[in-house]
């Protein structure tokens, strides 16, 4: 056994060589215990041979032991035959012994041979395993979504099809999809297939598939088909060959993704139809995944270009076509028009009927605008119930006559509200033309927007163009930049109060002071209140201004308290914003608290024309500022067209009255006549008067004739940046 060598099996190996290697040993190893058994039959057949030849000596030295005794030879015999028997004994225990070590020798090597084979197995079965995993990996790892593949679903499919193509070779690859008008197949062929070749795929393989699938088997079809590669020529396939994995009952909102069909005509092992199956069901989930990715991904890039409500392009796409529009006409030197549209009145629209009825107005504008604008012409939505259309190569006479078509058919539609009322809209329009109006995108886009709100004030339903106003633009860019400024200056505390005496007509005596604000340039020069009052209140600065003054003042009546003086009445000025509630007379109290000064010392005063506005909140605001304990004047009484209502609606401590009457008493009779009947009237209402613009002592002299309670002006004093 020494001499039949063992082949030891490399480490090396590759996996395919283990099969071979493993039926090289178990022979060789067979061999070694055939040789054994041969062997052992062998030594049996001599042990046979010895004890018949022991036999027949046996016998002859029996024969000769019969001869007379006493012969030396008698004895001779008798000892042979002894030596003999003694070896007879020990032959049989050797071939006893033998036969034991024999059939324990054949164990031996049955069993090394059945665990041989049996780690063989094993091994080979991992190996199998193993590179079956690495195939299936491979597939697995080509299944990457990403933005770019997902973009053109039909293609990303069938880009791993083409990888799964090159691990696991296949015929035809079905996915079916159920869509709104029926069943949709998509056929990908990996090979020549003849007219023939598809027809018998559709006739028997694909309604095998349907079946599969739990369809009916008539279920109607439609096919797209796809030749991914050319090569040999398909042979017949059958439908056993097929492998089909439905979509999961779990996983239904798969973009109506029924299932796949895996077909080839090679023979697949147990394990490897293994593997394709639990590819098949990952690749269940990705392609429906990735048609519904893509299908988002299309919607998404959609309306983010789009109004989802109207479906016109939305303001990014107008601001990126505009810019566009502004390179291209600069290149080419032509010229576009931009109008801005904004309806008329439209909230009323959905106060009255409701919103739904007003998205459906909406709606139906937009169908207006699609309508009327050119091929190559950009119709959006803004905003709101806001449009703009960019008109290209476009100019001026044509973008008016745009913009009238679009307002004539505007207002010939009739909308329908609830219960079948019907009701007209209007539209006013802005208009600006490129390079006329402006050369750039945001002075285009200010510029059309001071023409629409032109069109607005100009009685709403029609057009304006901005050459009508032709420093327009530049005075509200100029507005703007105040407003900046403005804005810089209360962050700094710039903006300051000063102080105007109010003394009593009859004692010449400082009553209050009212308080003026004034802008510190940085040049250390001073700005009147009215040169900025209009920009703070455009632009919603006088929440701001209201409480930077407030604090300054308060402060410093709290300084002069401090000093041992009086605290002095001080008239203050609130925009007409406070009226609606916005916390200014909760921050007066607090600090009137914190500063301890008497609220009862603090006037603020309103003009008549803002006062005026909201009659509602205006009874509110005075309850509670009287409430907290301060006082109340309405300033420029007698502007109003309606001021006597007022003063029968509301009732107001002080009433200042309106400086243009009072400048001119001394050269104007009826002057002084309206100024005596508002000073008996308010007389009569137990209000004080308070008589402003006093610039001479002629006026002083005739306001106190008159009865006027107080006075102030220029003739008093002059505002000064200190209480007197």
């Amino acid at each position: 056994m020494q001499d039949l060598p063992m082949a030891v099996p490399s480490a090396t190996v590759a996996p395919v060589d283990l099969q071979a290697l493993r039926l090289r040993v178990i022979g060789r190893l067979a061999s070694l215990l055939e040789n054994q058994t041969r062997s052992s039959a062998f030594g049996a057949a001599l042990g046979d041979l010895i004890r018949e030849k022991h036999g027949e000596v046996s016998q002859v030295l029996d024969a000769a032991a019969q001869l007379p005794a006493g012969s030396e030879t008698t004895a001779l015999m008798g000892r042979v035959q002894d030596m003999l028997g003694r070896l007879r004994g020990s032959f049989d225990l050797l071939l006893t012994e033998r036969a034991r070590q024999s059939q324990a020798g054949s164990d031996d090597l049955r069993d090394i041979i059945a665990e041989f084979d049996d780690m063989f197995r094993l091994l080979l079965n991992s190996l199998v395993e193993r590179e079956l995993l690495e195939r299936q990996s491979r597939v697995l790892e080509q299944i990457i979504l990403s933005h770019e593949r997902i973009g053109q679903w039909k293609e990303f499919v069938q880009s791993i099809l083409s990888d799964f193509h090159t691990i696991f070779p296949f015929d035809v690859f079905f996915v079916a999809f159920a869509e709104e008008h029926g069943l949709v197949l998509y056929v990908y062929y990996f090979g020549s297939c003849n007219e023939d070749c598809r027809k018998n795929i559709r006739q028997q393989l694909v309604r095998s598939m349907i079946e599969s699938l739990g369809l009916p088997p008539d279920s109607p079809l439609d096919y797209e088909e796809f030749e991914v590669q050319r090569g040999r020529e398909m042979s017949a396939l059958r439908a056993d060959q097929m492998i089909t994995v439905r979509v999961p009952d779990h996983s239904t909102q798969l973009a109506g993704l029924l299932g796949v069909t895996y077909l080839a005509s090679a023979q697949l092992n147990p394990r490897e139809e293994s593997v394709v199956r639990s590819i098949l069901a990952v690749m269940v989930m990705v392609v429906g995944s990735s048609k519904i990715l893509s299908r988002t991904l299309a919607e998404l890039e959609y309306y983010s270009v789009h109004d989802p409500l109207t479906g016109l392009y939305n303001r990014r796409q107008f601001n990126n076509m505009l810019e566009y529009e502004i390179g291209r006409s600069e290149r080419h030197d032509h010229e576009f028009a931009l109008l801005l549209l904004d309806l008329d009145d439209f909230k009323d629209v959905n106060d009255s009927y409701g919103h739904p009825v007003g998205d459906q107005v909406l709606c139906r504008v937009a169908e207006i605008l699609r309508a009327h604008v050119r091929k190559g012409d950009l119709a959006t939505r803004i905003g709101g119930d806001e449009f703009a259309i960019l008109l290209m190569e476009t100019g001026r006479e044509g973008a008016v006559a745009v913009a009238e078509k679009l307002g004539g058919a505007l207002r010939d539609c009739v909308f329908t509200g609830p219960n079948g009322s019907r009701f007209h809209i209007t539209v006013s329009i802005g208009i600006t033309v490129f390079p006329h109006d402006a050369r750039t995108e945001t002075d285009l886009l200010a510029g059309v927007d001071i023409a629409l709100y032109r069109a607005k004030e100009l009685g709403k339903d029609g057009a304006c163009t901005l050459d009508a106003m032709p420093d327009r633009l530049q005075a509200t860019r100029s507005t703007r930049e105040y407003a900046e400024k403005l804005r810089a200056a209360l962050r700094e505390g710039r903006i300051v109060p000063f102080y105007q005496r109010i003394v009593d007509c009859r004692s010449g005596e400082t009553f209050a002071c009212e308080v003026v604000a004034r802008l510190r340039e940085t040049d250390g020069s001073t700005t009147a209140a009215g040169a900025f009052i209009d920009t703070i209140e455009k632009y919603g600065l006088g929440r701001e201004l209201d409480r930077n003054i407030i604090t300054q003042v308060l402060e410093a009546s709290s300084a002069r308290i401090k000093t041992g003086q009086a605290a002095q009445r001080v008239f203050i000025n609130l925009s007409a914003q406070e009226i609606q509630g916005r916390g200014i007379l909760n921050y007066a109290e607090e600090l009137c608290h914190q500063l301890e000064i008497p609220p009862h010392r603090v006037v603020f005063e309103i003009l008549e024309r803002d006062a005026i506005g909201d009659m509602t909140n205006m009874r509110k605001f005075l309850a509670k500022l009287r409430k907290k304990g301060f006082a109340f004047a309405l300033d420029d009484f007698g502007s109003g067209y309606n001021s006597f209502h007022y003063l029968r609606e509301l009732h107001f401590e002080f009433v200042k009255i309106d400086g243009a009457f009072v400048r001119n008493i001394v050269e104007s009779a009826v002057d002084r006549a309206l100024v005596r009947n508002l000073a008996n009237l308010c007389r009569e209402l137990g209000i004080l008067t308070i008589a402003e613009f006093v610039e001479s002592a002629e006026i002083l002299e005739l306001l106190q004739d008159i009865g006027i309670d107080y006075a102030q002006g220029y003739h008093i004093s002059l505002p000064s940046p200190t209480i007197s």
